[in-house]
């Protein structure tokens, strides 16, 4: 079962574990965040453990029985795991890969070459949006960060100034851009145009990217001025290598996940039928997990043995790899615990019902839904699905372009204000070495830059076609 389908299922048809009332569950929610950002901020506990007891203590404060709490933390951290542990593991081999081997030496000392210390921001953004445009968020921080990690250190660069337009790239193309999943569910519960939808998000996302990219990076690096984290930096490879792996086999290796799961969206849209021979191989490899597999074996051909490196070698290469990323699984698979935990207390359901009796217009009643279930739950993917699913009669006299729109309201709606019960917020946080309130003022605001530029782009664009 995909990520995807995971959180429709938890969003749709699981059964609250308690009856408490919406005011008992509010003050529980807001009582378990603040658990988490107090153990992690006063008493300096580590995030795991601190997601791990703030999702027991939303549980009693909502009066939900301790087995089925501990049942959803559980479920949820095994999912998030079984989503994007796998994942991560897989591209940080790629990752050690790419260093030891020189190969990511290759394209940071190019790229370093042919941008200018002004334009390197631009470059950056220009490259996460272009690779994540197919890919999920997860999969684009793990083929990502290690070439901004070492621009940011072997250019001298601010991390924030590097790192910003890189995140803001990838999160934009999430939210707003299909061939994603989140905007994909959307367009097929409003019966939505796939191509306008395509089209006018590709138009709201290049002011958007632009302004929560290069322009808040500034911002964020006079807010937040830290180095790029050393246990995280791929190491420069040997002096001693003879010879390194050429730009071009080193960047194919690096793009070939990225064009594989292109590969399988254009194949979708196109073919548009799941008995299809032709669909059922593009779907195999397209997968996430087998294009990234994928780009790892290959990488033993087009970077390793060009670098000289014997069998035995590799086996060591792996298992260096690994082990830098296990207390990043362990706070990302907590994450998605406490998200679990929230959903199957009834948080989003609340939401949802409350919402019902709001009379403001469809666009910006779609964003506010949007938002306020991804505040309640942490999952840009469910509070897209579980928007879509109010709004959907809305959509029903609406043209195709307002129908279009409405789509993207709620992709702007599903990115505001990522903060500690989103498993993207510890990725970030650990990747950059950030502490939360770190987080909080660089991550988390350039979200809420996306989604606010973009729900406001969406109203303006309403008004003229």
């Amino acid at each position: 079962m995909t990520r995807l389908s995971v959180e429709m299922l938890a969003a749709d048809t699981v059964e609250p574990i308690t009856s408490a009332g919406h005011a008992q569950l509010g003050i529980a929610v807001l009582l378990g965040i603040a658990v988490i950002v107090l153990l992690i901020t006063k008493f300096k506990l580590h995030a795991f453990l601190s997601l791990t007891i703030g999702s027991l203590a939303l549980g009693a404060f909502a009066g939900a029985p301790l087995d089925k709490v501990i049942t959803s933390f559980t479920s949820g951290l095994g999912s998030t795991v079984a989503g994007v542990g796998v994942l991560i593991a897989l591209g940080a081999i790629l990752g050690k890969m790419l260093a030891d081997s020189g190969g990511a030496d290759q394209i940071v000392d190019t790229i370093l070459a042919k941008a200018s210390p002004r334009s390197m921001p631009w470059t950056m953004v220009l490259i996460a949006s272009v690779i994540g445009l197919p890919l999920f968020f997860e999969v684009g921080i793990v083929l990502l960060i290690p070439v901004v990690l070492m621009v940011a250190r072997r250019g001298n660069y601010s991390l924030m100034r590097i790192g910003i337009p890189a995140l803001a790239g990838l999160s934009v193309m999430h939210g707003l851009v299909p061939p994603h999943p989140g905007p994909l569910v959307a367009i097929d519960a409003l019966d939505a145009n796939l191509g306008v939808t395509l089209a006018l998000g590709v138009l709201i996302a290049i002011p958007t990217v632009i302004i929560a990219g290069p322009l808040f990076s500034k911002v964020a690096a006079r807010w937040v001025d830290v180095p790029a984290p050393e246990r995280m930096i791929p190491q420069r490879a040997s002096e001693d290598l003879q010879k390194r792996p050429g730009f071009g086999a080193t960047l194919g290796t690096i793009l070939l996940p990225v064009v594989l799961m292109l590969a399988k969206a254009l194949v979708d849209i196109i073919v548009d039928d799941p008995d299809h021979l032709v669909q059922r191989v593009f779907d195999v490899i397209g997968n996430p997990l087998i294009a990234l597999l994928a780009a790892v074996i290959v990488g033993i051909f087009t970077l390793l043995r060009p670098a000289g490196f014997a069998k035995d070698r590799v086996t060591g290469l792996v298992e260096k790899g690994l082990a830098p990323i296990a207390g990043i699984l362990l706070i990302v698979g907590a994450g998605g615990g406490f998200k679990q935990t929230l959903i199957d207390s009834g948080v989003g359901q609340m939401v949802l019902e409350i919402s019902e009796d709001w009379s403001i217009p469809a666009l910006l009643l779609a964003w506010l839904i949007a938002v306020a279930i991804r505040l309640a739950t942490g999952s840009a993917t469910v509070a897209t699905v579980s928007a879509a699913g109010l709004v959907a009669p809305l959509a029903a006299d609406m043209s195709t372009t307002h129908a279009a729109l409405l789509v993207l309201a709620i992709g702007a709606g599903s990115l505001f204000f990522s903060h500690v019960n989103d498993a993207g917020f510890w990725l970030v946080k650990e990747y950059f070495g950030l502490d939360v309130g770190q987080t909080i003022k660089t991550w988390s605001l350039m979200e809420t830059i996306i989604s606010v530029v973009g729900g406001g782009l969406v109203l303006l664009l309403s008004l003229i076609l």
